[in-house]
């Protein structure tokens, strides 16, 4: 009997064994949620980086990708980070404000020049401080994917500030923007990116603000007469982990993974500044859309309508900030 208690202990043991054995064999896996579609630089990216980690790195981590909100909404996917339900996740730094007030800064009005400004500066010192702005908070950035310079649409004509006002337009839920709308007299809906079509289809609002690869891969131009070609704020994008998860990773894996999101993201970006003019040019060919064009003269009158919006957050962004941001347009 002795002996057979003895062997049923030994088998239980080995079995125990095993179990923590495969538990530790299977891949780490990495669920990263977005809003767009896959043929926008954001979607290219996140797929990139799951394919370079698929063939860089076998069965030890697997990455599941999940666009157009079909895991989570911007709205909702940091508290899902928190909760360990999704590891990566890249909403719009407009997104941002609840965890730290400094990424406010990539909302403001007239900010920067180009995307090769935004570049500098992200990739400056101070740039890469920003990544870590959240770290407090559980948060740390891993980099940023772009997207373009916003554009504004609406159902009719814009070509002067005083054309907005008394309009709708859907903003993302930033006070930054809203503010913006604000100084043009317009009201502006803080509304889910995933709601944007039906809202300019039904005209429940009269217009919204984004980039030409949004707004063609989500076919807004369908359903907006005019876009106004202001290049008047940027839509980049943080991609984020938690604290938690990141340094959870095993020291072996982490640079490997960076090294294929810092990958990801290259090509991502070069996608964006190939987009930003071939998406431009689907939606001129299509003739749904019209797109105006600002003399030096009328873009200059919207610069001044909004470069209040700049004083008006000096304090919560920290004049510093802005004055270094800014300065990467003379660099």
């Amino acid at each position: 009997m002795l002996r057979k208690v003895s062997k049923i202990l030994a088998l239980t043991a080995v079995s125990s064994m095993l179990a923590i054995g495969s538990a530790f064999a299977a891949p780490i896996t990495i669920k990263f949620a977005h809003v767009v579609a896959e043929n926008t630089p954001k979607g290219q990216a996140a797929n990139k980086f799951r394919d370079l980690v698929a063939e860089r790195m076998g069965d030890k981590v697997v990455v599941e990708v999940f666009p157009n909100s079909q895991l989570f909404g911007d709205d909702t996917v940091l508290e899902a980070m928190a909760l360990g339900d999704v590891q990566l996740a890249a909403p719009s730094l407009s997104k941002f404000d609840r965890y730290t007030k400094s990424l406010q800064l990539y909302d403001l009005p007239f900010l920067f020049n180009d995307m090769a400004a935004a570049e500098r500066f992200q990739q400056s010192e101070v740039g890469n401080e920003l990544l870590m702005s959240m770290a407090d908070k559980g948060l740390i950035g891993l980099g940023y994917i772009h997207n373009g310079l916003k554009q504004i649409s609406a159902h009719k004509p814009l070509r002067v500030p005083e054309d907005a006002k008394g309009l709708k337009f859907r903003i993302q839920a930033s006070n930054v923007l809203a503010a913006q709308f604000d100084a043009l007299g317009a009201m502006p809906l803080k509304k889910p990116f995933s709601e944007v079509f039906t809202l300019l289809q039904t005209k429940a609002i009269d217009g919204q603000e984004n980039t030409w690869s949004n707004m063609y891969s989500q076919k807004f131009f369908e359903v907006q007469p005019y876009i106004t070609e202001s290049d008047h704020g940027l839509i980049d994008y943080l991609v984020v982990t938690s604290t938690e998860f990141w340094e959870g990773l095993p020291e072996d894996l982490r640079p490997e993974i960076k090294k294929a999101l810092d990958d990801g993201i290259a090509f991502g970006n070069d996608v964006a500044a190939e987009k930003e003019n071939s998406d431009k040019q689907r939606i001129i060919d299509s003739g749904r859309s019209e797109v105006i064009t600002l003399t030096p003269e009328q873009r200059a009158l919207w610069v001044e309508a909004m470069k209040p919006v700049w004083q008006k957050f000096e304090e919560e962004i920290g004049k510093d900030l802005i004055d270094a941001a800014y300065a990467a347009n003379q660099q």
